[in-house]
């Protein structure tokens, strides 16, 4: 149906038929990358996260974790919706949510870990996209038992060597930069301002989304070329300084500080006391953020697209700037 077939790729036929990495890297996969353009060029892999101890929807166990599979291509121009995996098959915090429209998706594996028909489950989702799209891409990635090989009709998954010179672009600085705006996120979740205690699973998803759009694309395609996986890949060094992104909790607390208010001048001549007294108070930051989160949650149960999470991402960043 989906132009799939479970299958060993050819490289696996033998051992002794296997490149070395060094042949790899220099003779296989320049041939491979000629035949795609950066923007069809795809690198996916896994990472773990800690959620926050005490969040409601998780378990009690110490440490828990999640993990996140991340796919991006070579150009920066196009980040896979994060597929996060948990330990919980049925998180409370989740009723009632559109899970389909969400800009992240969650599904409950084994140890909070990737497992083998979890990966299969994405590959077709991830191959049944390109097809809507028109397009066939390169997904490259490493070896491992949680990696079953599929034939697809619109994704040829290219195994990597395992061996240090080829380290994954996802290794040389992405995963890190997601995890770095996931903390600031974090710490940027202030219980006294929200009145509602610990973040829960599904905010931790949200936030995981949230830092997943700040990585900024400048730094993906740096990483890709880093690692060699660009057609244009260079000898040279190249420097992973995150691009300029959103601001760091202590820039936004010294530059988002809205200027000091002149104070009460006193009624307007002829100005109606009464229609004064009309005028609605300025609400407080935690009636504020009480308002972003019945919004937040009417688009959780009523999302037409996940796209719309985005504009409300920014309204979200928006609120932080000025509050």
């Amino acid at each position: 149906r989906h132009g799939l077939a479970g299958k060993k790729p050819p490289a696996e036929k033998g051992d002794a038929e296997q490149p070395t990495a060094e042949h790899w890297a220099g003779a296989v996969l320049p041939g491979l990358l000629r035949s795609y353009t950066p923007a069809e060029i795809f690198a996916c892999g896994e990472t773990a996260v800690l959620l926050p101890a005490g969040a409601p929807g998780k378990g009690e166990s110490p440490g828990e974790r999640l993990t996140l599979l991340l796919c991006a291509n070579a150009s920066g121009s196009e980040k896979v919706p994060l597929r996060a995996v948990g330990d919980s098959p049925r998180p409370r915090c989740l009723r009632g949510v559109n899970l389909e429209q969400m800009p992240w998706s969650y599904r409950a594996g084994s140890l909070a870990g990737l497992t083998a028909p979890l990966f299969a489950e994405w590959l077709r989702e991830f191959n049944e996209g390109k097809r809507r799209q028109g397009k066939s891409v390169l997904l490259l990635l490493a070896k491992h038992e949680a990696h079953p090989y599929l034939q697809m009709s619109n994704v040829r998954m290219v195994f990597v060597p395992p061996a240090t010179a080829l380290a994954q672009p996802l290794d040389r600085g992405i995963a890190s930069d997601l995890k770095g705006h996931y903390r600031r996120r974090l710490l940027r979740w202030l219980p006294a301002e929200r009145g509602a205690g610990q973040p829960s699973l599904l905010d931790v998803l949200h936030m995981l989304a949230q830092a997943w759009g700040d990585v900024h694309p400048g730094l993906i395609a740096s990483c890709f070329r880093a690692a060699g996986f660009t057609p244009d890949a260079s000898a040279e060094a190249v420097s992973l300084t995150s691009a300029p992104g959103p601001l760091s909790r202590e820039q936004l607390e010294r530059d988002g500080d809205p200027a000091e208010a002149d104070g009460d001048e006193g009624m307007a001549e002829g100005e109606d006391a009464a229609e004064l007294a009309a005028v609605p108070p300025c609400p407080s930051e935690r009636e504020v953020w009480r308002s972003l989160a019945t919004l937040r949650r009417y688009l959780e149960c009523q999302a037409t697209s996940p796209d719309l999470f985005q504009a409300f991402y920014e309204l979200e960043d928006a609120v932080h700037m000025v509050s």
